[in-house]
């Protein structure tokens, strides 16, 4: 039995608690909010112990925590979850800064702590087909990832928040590291960006394109990638893939394949995948160090934008 708690019990706070109760040999020790009517609902809806405080929580035995505060709040959390020797996911990004971001990766490697980052689109399974259908002929890849501005969100903007989901699988799929990275963005609703355009090089030459924006009234989550053999689109929401063929000169025609995919929700495999890494002692599939580039990636990002 894995003894877990959550810290965090926000919208993504809640998905994970529901996932853990959901989940055979895993027992939920409490869940950590300052909101007592947050507090009291999640009591009512799952039956769990629940704490004003992470040191109220931290006081019982657990194997593994999810962080889901707000990104501002990660660092402060997640040292004190490595000083208890505890196992842990950060839901994404690791931490608001590099060095906030290294200081976790440094105390987890020296306490001998698994630390995970919840980089989640990786565990989607349209992005996992995307994965498997490229070769190493791909030419650029782009993503666009939009939606309507969320008040939730008071601590980060645009970029931190959904592009980093796009950083992150821009490394994932091409297998590289960032050369050369632009970008621009504007502030129309909130104290930080709400839009970015985002152009990169990566350091195997495959170029990227992140457009990401908090004005759109609906959520696109979309990734086309074009490469010498094959063109392919994916609609993370939808979970659909098509994979194009090269445009024939001989008869001007391509042929579209459509990929069928058994829809899956990616938080209940990314903990699964998680928790199955500390029982088998194995690294989990996302790293500190993961976190971390898409970090130094942001530094850069920030230094350019305007």
């Amino acid at each position: 039995m894995i003894k877990v708690g959550v810290v965090g019990l926000g919208w993504m706070g809640r998905v994970h608690l529901r996932n853990y109760t959901e989940m055979p040999d895993v027992e939920v020790v409490g869940v950590v909010d300052l909101d007592p009517k947050a507090r009291e609902e999640v009591a009512a809806q799952f039956g769990v112990a629940t704490y004003a405080t992470l040191d109220e929580l931290l006081e019982h035995d657990l194997d593994a925590m999810s962080i889901c505060v707000p990104t501002s709040l990660h660092h402060e959390a997640g040292l004190k979850i490595i000083d208890k020797k505890i196992n842990l996911i950060i839901e994404k990004p690791l931490a608001a800064t590099a060095a906030e971001g290294e200081e976790l990766v440094k105390k987890a490697a020296e306490k001998g702590v698994a630390l995970m980052v919840g980089h989640v689109e990786r565990f989607n399974p349209a992005v996992e087909r995307v994965k498997e259908l490229i070769g190493d002929d791909v030419i650029s890849i782009q993503i666009e990832r939009v939606g309507p501005y969320p008040p939730r969100i008071q601590d980060v903007g645009v970029i931190k928040d959904l592009g980093s989901h796009d950083i992150d699988l821009i490394r994932y799929l091409t297998g590289s590291e960032y050369k050369s990275i632009y970008a621009v963005s504007s502030t129309s609703i909130g104290k930080h960006e709400d839009s970015a355009l985002i152009t990169a090089e990566m350091e195997n030459g495959v170029l990227a394109n992140i457009s990401t924006n908090w004005v759109t009234p609906y959520k696109g989550r979309k990734i086309h990638v074009a490469c010498e053999s094959k063109y392919i689109e994916a609609n993370l929401i939808t979970q659909e893939v098509k994979e194009y063929s090269a445009f024939s000169t001989y008869d001007k025609s391509y042929s579209v394949r459509e990929w069928p995919l058994m829809f899956r929700e990616p938080v209940k495999e990314e903990l699964t995948q998680f928790l199955t890494a500390l029982r088998n002692g194995t690294p989990v599939p996302i790293t500190g160090e993961d976190g971390l580039e898409v970090l130094k990636v942001f530094e850069r990002i920030f230094a350019c934008a305007c």
